[in-house]
């Protein structure tokens, strides 16, 4: 059974992709993507907040902000790397 604070977290990261695939549009492979890059860069976040002992804005043992920084970041980076270039 998953703790809460990894439920809370599965679902604030897939409402970060979600909404960011609304804002910039695409298909149901870029949603996808999306979601994955969230997932990952909330995890990756949170750790990164713990290595560092981040503790501004900590809702339980999650670290929120580090957390929501880098699966911004992440979304960004996503968006970026899978942008197809402007016509000529």
């Amino acid at each position: 059974m998953p703790s809460p604070s990894t439920v809370f977290s599965f679902i604030l990261a897939t409402l970060y992709g979600g909404a960011f695939h609304l804002v910039n549009g695409g298909d149901a492979r870029r949603l996808a993507l999306f979601l994955l890059a969230a997932w990952l860069g909330f995890a990756l976040g949170h750790n990164f907040g713990e290595i560092v002992d981040i503790s501004f804005l900590d809702i339980g043992p999650l670290h929120m902000l580090p957390a929501t920084i880098g699966a911004w970041l992440a979304l960004v980076a996503a968006q970026l790397l899978t942008r197809r270039p402007a016509p000529r």
